[in-house]
């Protein structure tokens, strides 16, 4: 026990050093949020496929209940109950994302460093032509739900539900419940509630009013979430430690097309249709999912019906809706319909990250619609939705209600589409006769899990031993 706790006054240093500027002391946060006995009980496992390169190793770590794929290397950090997800690591001979294409040397790495990732989701393709042969996590502390996908981050403090996109982060706090995708930051304190997608052609900007966040997602003085929205999470943390606690959990049966991972909640009439992806802690409950549809990490389906192509990025919640086909919805997104009030959304409508929906009442969004923001009623839809085409003919700045737009709208909608694209075909939903188009769902059908433990005694107890896994 002596050692894990040395480990995490460790790991507040190396932090509070990186935020001297700010005053930021992240011990609060630490010494309120780990519990050693837990650290000590959950095991660890890391995935082994054939479509994936094999490399693991971890050293004077405790890695509790967290999931790990791919090529990672883990060192003096505190990983609890978190998924660092490395199918989509660039592999030796990719061209590297920058003006001049330049082949990858070596299989490109995940590394964390020196960092606590809480209930965190770490996903890759990143996007820092600087390192682009490692994807890096040092010195970093990243609370509740937080989504670190392909950003690089040192030296920072992410707030719980905050999601760092594509980007690279230098001595950054990131206040609770803010998306940022703007390249790269250095020495900056983002608000919380910052919904920001920056580029040369545009920038997408959106703040929730702080007496409407506060009521979905607030933090105690020592900087442990409350709300709504966690809350609502809560409620259903036991079904995964349920999950988390048998070796061999039984699994759901689904077409020969789809993944259905055996850590995944499925419960109530929950149908599954062909080249579907549910991922590790994906909660589905009487969820009708369409084919080519996703549910990615630490999302939930519940009493809804997706039509099919439809993406829910990492932390999206849907419940008590009727999704159109190929609607997107974004980290952390919250839609909340109620049995009596359900939410229909249109074919082909895109819902940004960090959009709430809270409705009341029966609400119909149409088709071919951009969603942000804060919605309770019809009257918000005037203020927080927008065609996509009446959006792609912006040229200069658009002004709606708490959101503010400027550049090529044209540029923002080709983006948004792109990925969209991409995240469908790496997730395998246009695969053919089994063969053709395949990806995630198609290849993670078969995944063989290694599990890992820490020593139950001694000074290195909650410590797990040094092991290195090769092919």
């Amino acid at each position: 026990m002596k050692n894990l706790k040395q480990l995490n006054d460790r790991i507040i240093s190396r932090v509070n050093i990186n935020l001297k500027e700010f005053n930021f002391d992240t011990g609060a946060f630490v010494e309120n949020s780990l519990d050693y006995k837990k650290m000590m009980k959950f095991f660890a496992f890391y995935g082994i496929t054939s479509h994936h390169p094999i490399f693991f190793h971890f050293k004077d770590s405790n890695i509790a209940g967290s999931y790990f794929l791919g090529k990672c290397y883990v060192k003096r950090s505190a990983v609890y109950k978190t998924d660092v997800r490395g199918d989509e690591l660039k592999r030796k001979g990719d061209d590297i994302n920058c003006p001049k294409e330049i082949p990858l040397q070596e299989d490109e790495f995940i590394s964390i460093k020196d960092s606590l990732l809480y209930k965190t989701l770490v996903h890759n393709y990143s996007h820092n032509p600087e390192s682009p042969e490692e994807f890096s996590i040092r010195n970093t502390i990243s609370t509740h739900y937080v989504n670190i996908h392909g950003a690089t981050v040192e030296g920072c403090f992410l707030g719980p539900f905050a999601t760092v996109d594509l980007m690279a982060l230098h001595s950054c706090i990131v206040g609770e419940f803010s998306y940022i995708q703007t390249g790269e930051f250095f020495h900056k304190k983002i608000a919380p509630g910052t919904v920001w997608i920056k580029n040369a052609d545009f920038e997408f900007k959106y703040k929730f009013k702080k007496k409407i966040l506060d009521n979905y997602v607030g933090v105690t003085p020592s900087h442990q979430p409350r709300g709504l929205i966690y809350d609502f999470v809560q409620q259903r943390e036991n079904e995964y430690e349920k999950l988390f606690e048998i070796v061999n959990p039984k699994s759901f049966k689904a077409p020969a097309t789809s993944a259905v991972s055996r850590f995944a909640v499925t419960k109530g009439n929950t149908l599954i249709g062909e080249n579907v992806l549910v991922a590790q802690r994906a909660f589905l409950d009487n969820a009708e999912m369409g084919g080519g549809s996703n549910a990615q990490e630490n999302s939930y389906i519940i009493n809804s019906k997706l039509a099919g192509l439809n993406i829910t990025a990492h932390g999206g919640k849907i419940i008590n809706a009727d999704m159109g086909l190929k609607v997107f919805v974004g980290f952390n997104a919250f839609l909340n319909g109620k049995e009596n009030a359900r939410l229909k959304v249109g074919n082909n409508c895109i819902i940004m990250p960090h959009t709430i929906i809270d409705n009341d009442i029966p609400l119909d969004i149409a088709d071919n619609h951009l969603v942000w923001g804060f919605i309770k009623n019809k009257k918000d839809l005037k203020t927080n939705t927008i065609h996509i085409d009446k959006l792609s003919e912006i040229k200069d700045t658009l002004n709606i209600g708490e959101l503010t737009f400027k550049g090529s709208g044209a540029i923002f909608i080709d983006a948004f589409t792109s990925r969209i694209e991409h995240i469908l075909q790496a997730n395998g939903a246009y695969c053919d006769d089994h063969t053709t188009n395949r990806g995630h769902a198609q290849d993670d059908r078969q995944i063989a899990f290694n599990l890992i433990q820490p020593y139950r005694t001694g000074k290195n107890k909650g410590i797990y031993p040094e092991i290195r896994i090769k092919p």
